[in-house]
């Protein structure tokens, strides 16, 4: 049994702490600043293992019962992550070209997608807020009202997890031992972030709607004593649903696996023949979600003698049970508003996979096949194997035509299979052993070919050499090349819109003007933005996040590689190893997607039509405030990534004198030499050793290293230390890169050097 627990002080990690108590004195209600925690993110674990021969000894069978429960943790209980942070301008320093360093700071942002709602109208084209109880309006402050999203996500999540395995193996003759397991596992856990509510539901709103206040009559709308038949205002609506709660997704997985083997030898071959089956059968609800099309209906209102009734209410019309939706004063949303709102999606399927197979190998050696140089035989092995995969996910129609309000778009049901029969070989041939400057002397060399049911046959194949020139000392090296299929999700995942990163929109209010290396209104017209929209009309995500379409492909091209490696391995003492390699890996027609932005960047600069063809704008202009706004990202055969560096690794033990024990000393390192990408052909290529960021990815430094210490006592207790490092990275736009070419902000520049020491 185990039980682990967090003990965590809050210690203003880079400051955040300063940034969130300095917000929560202008909007406590918001933000907070979370105490220490003497324990919490508890998590329990028990298991027990048994077993027992059977049979005299000709039979073993072994039972494992495993439970887990992890208690959930939000991200409200960490000084670093009690505020939405962002990196924005220093004041001052906006309008400095692309590429270029401008100055930065740390600040709590969020969503304006707020808890008071945010209200965009055609009169004036500004946008507006709910400000009390009483129904008053005013202008949206980003400062005041942007939504803290942040501290209601889960760090770590609620689960709980029960498993079960049973392994068996009885030898029913003396060339046949068979072989059984059967594995089980249950897992249930809770997603949660932050809460949902409306994401951009445009309606029109009547100026005699009961539920708007004098306020929103006289200040927001012009119209205090509005005549019967006034024409509608158009009005888009972002709120947050803070009365319902965060939006969870509760996941279960069940999964099955059985395995039935067969192994021995006969003569001078062994064998192995097995079949196993497994399945995952997968569960998930999505609650406290908005329904967009309810949330359309309830605000569309009219007065009905005094009383406020949505329109799809009135006799013959498309919705009788419509509740009316009130955003107009803080309060005003009621239980039965909520009821009405709220709907849950839900998804559930399977994926299953069935391999049998069978290999045969021997040392040809005991039939004479071996070089007079050499004192081993030459080695073979043969083998098939027939997998089969099968996806299938059925969704309800919430989550078909994608009604839930913020779960990133539609998600239609789906299935899928493919079958895959193998044959391959191996050979290891020792060339000379036991000779002067040849200790050791071997080539090896293998095979796969691969006949895919979906009209793919792809072929494997390998070789490698091995020459000892002396018991201390070995060289190695290797050539391959590979090809891997596309998996069932990359070819039949349904599409629908996900989100991307991006700082702001090149034709967006934030990006800079023309003199300052951005892009001119003939330019953005290319990606649908119009005279009027251009620049100043277009408001910027305030998560940094916009829409792309993502989805499988059921034409994708295999993956191809070619990899090569060469190596030292040192070994002067028994108790002492040191090896170096070198790696150079290429990868092409990798299975990816074109990065949204990249899409969008070669629309601006060319025009061309490949590019500028997945590129819609909704009715505003925008990339993120309606799902119509979108980029398609779906899943394609890019160009190729390239690698290259060096593995390095030591290994050393000492006893120590008197009886103390053992010390034990092991180093891996990577130096990183290139890592480079070619998004699509002929565009150019770009390194991302040392660098990170919406391109590059995660932290790629040029050197890392993980160094372990441990001692091992003669009283049955273990102490080791390990070290961790990470070298510097930058920020990728800062490669000078045209490729790359992006907003640099000096607060997130860099990533400094990391130092991680763990003690067990």
């Amino acid at each position: 049994m185990n039980q682990s627990f967090y003990n965590h002080k809050q210690q203003g990690e880079a400051g955040v702490a300063d940034i969130v108590a300095g917000r929560a004195k202008t909007n406590p209600a918001n933000f907070a600043v979370p105490g220490d925690k003497s324990s919490d993110g508890r998590i329990y674990d028990a298991s027990i293992l048994m077993g027992s021969n059977f049979a005299g000894g000709k039979g073993n069978a072994t039972v494992y019962f495993g439970y887990k429960k992890e208690d959930a943790l939000l991200q409200s209980e960490r000084d670093f992550s009690a505020c939405s942070l962002n990196a924005g301008n220093a004041p001052g320093s906006t309008g400095v070209p692309l590429g270029q360093t401008r100055a930065g700071i740390f600040s709590c942002g969020g969503s304006s997608t707020s808890a008071s709602g945010r209200f965009f109208t055609n009169v004036g084209g500004g946008s507006f807020t709910t400000a009390d109880a009483a129904g008053n309006s005013r202008v949206f402050s980003g400062s005041l009202d942007q939504y803290n999203f942040g501290p209601a996500n889960h760090f770590q999540r609620p689960s709980e997890r029960y498993s079960a395995n049973v392994y068996a193996n009885y030898d029913l003759f003396d060339f046949a031992k068979v072989y059984s397991e059967f594995s089980f596992t249950d897992y249930n856990s809770v997603a949660q972030i932050a809460p949902g509510g409306l994401f951009g539901v445009t309606y029109n709103v009547s100026a005699d709607n009961p539920l708007l206040t004098p306020s929103w009559r006289t200040n927001i709308f012009g119209v205090p004593n509005p005549p019967a038949g006034t024409a509608p205002e158009e009005v888009t609506l972002l709120r947050r649903n803070v009365e319902g709660g965060g939006r969870q997704s509760d996941f279960r997985n069940t999964s099955y696996r059985t395995v039935l083997g067969s192994k021995g030898e006969i003569g001078n071959w062994s064998y192995d023949v097995f079949m196993q089956t497994s399945k995952v059968v997968y569960q998930q609800t999505e609650k406290n979600y908005f329904s967009t099309t309810r949330g359309e209906r309830a605000l569309d209102v009219v007065n009905v003698n005094g009383v406020a009734v949505c329109r799809s209410a009135l006799p013959g019309g498309s919705d009788p049970a419509c509740v009316p939706y009130n955003p107009y004063r803080l309060g005003g949303v009621t239980p039965e508003q909520l009821a009405y709102l709220a709907t849950p999606g839900l998804r559930s399927g399977s994926t299953q996979q069935m391999i049998q197979g069978g290999t045969l190998a021997a040392d040809l050696g005991a039939y004479g096949l071996k070089l007079p140089t050499a004192k081993s035989g030459i080695g073979v092995a043969f083998g098939v194997e027939r997998r089969t995969e099968k996806l299938n996910l059925i969704t309800d129609a919430a989550t078909q035509s994608g009604d839930l309000s913020g779960s990133g778009g539609p998600t239609p049901g789906l299935t899928g299979k493919f079958t895959v029969e193998d044959i391959f070989t191996e050979v290891r041939v020792p060339i000379i052993e036991g000779k002067q400057l040849a200790e050791l002397l071997s080539v090896t060399a293998s095979y796969r070919n691969s006949d895919y049911s979906t009209g793919i046959k792809t072929n494997t194949y390998g070789a490698g050499i091995e020459w000892a020139p002396i018991k201390t000392l070995r060289a190695r090296g290797s050539y391959q090349e590979a090809v891997r299929a596309a998996n069932l999700i990359e070819l039949f995942t349904a599409q629908g819109n996900n989100l991307f990163d991006m700082d702001f929109d090149p034709c967006g209010a934030l990006s800079p003007t023309v003199a300052n290396g951005g892009f001119s209104a003939a330019q953005c017209a290319r990606t649908g933005v119009t005279a009027a929209q251009y620049r100043s009309a277009i408001l910027d995500s305030p998560a940094g996040q916009y829409n792309f379409l993502q989805g499988g492909n059921e034409k994708l091209a295999p993956e191809k590689a070619k990899s090569s490696t060469v190596g030292l391995v040192f070994t002067p003492l028994n108790n002492l190893s040191a090896s170096v390699d070198f790696f150079n890996i290429k990868v092409d027609n990798t299975i990816s997607i074109i990065l949204p932005a990249t899409t969008l960047n070669q629309c601006l600069l060319t025009g061309s039509a490949t590019f500028c063809s997945l590129i819609t704008r909704d009715n505003r202009g925008t990339l993120w405030l309606n799902d119509a706004g979108r980029i398609v990202g779906t899943n394609v055969n890019i160009g190729g990534t390239a690698t290259s560096g060096f593995d390095l690794a030591l290994n050393y033990t000492m006893k120590l004198n008197n009886g103390w024990g053992q010390l034990g000393l092991n180093v891996q390192a990577t130096m990183l030499k290139k890592l480079e990408n070619e998004e699509i052909k002929g565009l150019g290529k770009y390194d991302c050793v040392g660098l990170y960021g919406n391109k590059c990815g995660t932290p790629n430094p040029e050197w890392r290293n993980k160094t372990r210490l441990s001692w091992s006592s003669p009283w049955g207790v273990d102490l080791a230390m390990t070290w961790r490092y990470m070298g510097e990275v930058k920020l990728d736009t800062t490669s000078g890169n045209p490729l790359l070419t992006g907003t640099v902000l000096s607060v997130n520049e860099k990533l400094s050097a990391r130092n991680y020491f763990d003690l067990a």
